[in-house]
């Protein structure tokens, strides 16, 4: 499915059923995020590749709509939301509206085949198990499922100590066990290192 999607590029990567705790300040995203919740809609969020963001940015292609849960007024005219990562999309192209706001022609990708987690892997879902709920409240708006490999996955990816560029590469793969593999492999490589 093609469509137009707002754009958000920051310095993370969102994953499918992730949380992304943001504090927003710039007109801009204000504007954005009240149509988003006017409208029932979601926004994208992609990693930049270059320049801040602040802007200007050149950012990757492959990211994921984020959906506000939830929103609390702060001090100094922030506004902080709670947003949980859905689908996957790939920006076509993308302009600059006058305000400074990315807005791009995306396509929607397939979501992951479902995965039952594979019994070699099942380490990893204890793993998260016991990490999960010492993160605090950012992951108190995302369902749990420890015996689906692509939730097992994205949820290590997003919290395990790699670099954006792995993470990107953790999201643009197209299959949960592909994922699993290497994060098994860097959590090895990691503890036979300690």
């Amino acid at each position: 499915m093609v469509g137009e999607l707002p754009l958000f590029p920051l310095n993370t990567v969102l994953f499918p059923g992730g949380p992304l705790p943001l504090r927003i300040f710039e007109p801009r995203y204000v504007d954005m995020i009240g149509r988003c919740m006017r409208e029932g809609q979601g926004f994208g969020v992609v990693l930049i590749r270059e320049g801040n963001e602040t802007g200007p940015a050149q950012f990757h292609d492959v990211g994921t709509v984020a959906r506000v849960v939830d929103f609390t007024q702060l001090p100094e005219g922030l506004l902080g939301l709670a947003t949980v990562g859905h689908e996957r999309f790939r920006v076509r192209t993308h302009r600059l509206e006058a305000d400074g706001l990315n807005v791009g022609e995306v396509d929607m990708l397939e979501a992951e085949p479902a995965a039952e987690l594979p019994a070699e892997y099942v380490h990893l879902a204890e793993v998260l198990q016991k990490l999960l709920p010492e993160l605090g409240d950012q992951y108190s708006h995302v369902a749990t499922n420890p015996r689906d490999a692509s939730w097992v996955g994205y949820r290590l990816a997003e919290i395990l100590p790699l670099t954006m560029e792995s993470r990107q590469y953790c999201l643009e793969l197209e299959h949960p066990l592909e994922r699993l593999r290497l994060l098994d492999a860097l959590i090895a490589k990691q503890a036979a290192e300690d």
